[in-house]
């Protein structure tokens, strides 16, 4: 991350500059990886529910892998404003498009007036683009995993005025007051994205092994 662009308040987290280059203290992002891993397989363990957020071109094939995989929610292309904060209007969403869903497997959105059919097509599509890896959300989540904190900024933000536990990987431009635990690294590289994003995952899919439903 070139020097302009960093937050002082990351001081905590570099270890050294190099040719206009603040470098990420690796020591910080195993300590605060392990506090995370920590936090998720404890509330898989209980059956909590989480979704992973992360909406650039880069990580998107990564975050629907990753979360289909621990069977977590995620959103990997536009975050609608209000998603949690404005719930019952994300529930009303939620419920129009699994009644479209339901329509259209049935075949009976082909049975409608051609223009009809069109437009409730178009608002399938929209929905399925928006809501598709929140479609089986029924209530507000217990975690959420943030993958760049200055992209997903709306999320966080609604996160924290609802008072829902956070996860966030920050680079050196970022805030790491923000989320109940920031995970400093380099969000710009994949590699570093998909290595954080397996070891959460793992100990997500390893906490839910182990739970236990009350019946």
């Amino acid at each position: 991350m070139v020097l302009v662009k960093w937050n002082p308040r990351m001081v905590p987290y570099i270890s050294a500059k190099r040719k206009g280059i603040h470098i990420i203290n690796l020591t910080r992002t195993a300590r605060f990886l392990s506090e995370a891993c920590d936090l998720v397989f404890d509330a898989a363990s209980k059956g909590k529910q989480f979704i992973i957020v992360g909406t650039k071109n880069k990580v998107v094939d990564l975050v629907a892998s990753n979360a289909i995989r621990a069977r977590c929610h995620y959103v990997n292309k536009k975050w609608l404003g209000g998603m949690l904060t404005d719930w019952s209007t994300t529930e009303t969403r939620l419920h129009k498009f699994r009644d479209l869903r339901a329509e259209q497997k049935k075949g009976r959105l082909n049975r409608l007036p051609k223009r009809d059919a069109a437009m409730l097509k178009r608002q399938l599509y929209h929905l399925q683009t928006y809501l598709g890896g929140i479609k089986y959300m029924t209530g507000l989540p217990d975690i959420v995993i943030i993958v760049d904190q200055q992209e997903e900024y709306t999320a966080l933000q609604e996160c924290v005025t609802l008072g829902i536990p956070s996860i966030c990987l920050i680079d050196t431009n970022c805030d790491p007051n923000l989320a109940d635990i920031s995970i400093p690294a380099n969000d710009d590289a994949i590699a570093s994205i998909r290595s954080i994003l397996n070891k959460l995952v793992f100990a997500i899919c390893e906490g839910r092994s182990s739970y236990i439903p009350n019946h």
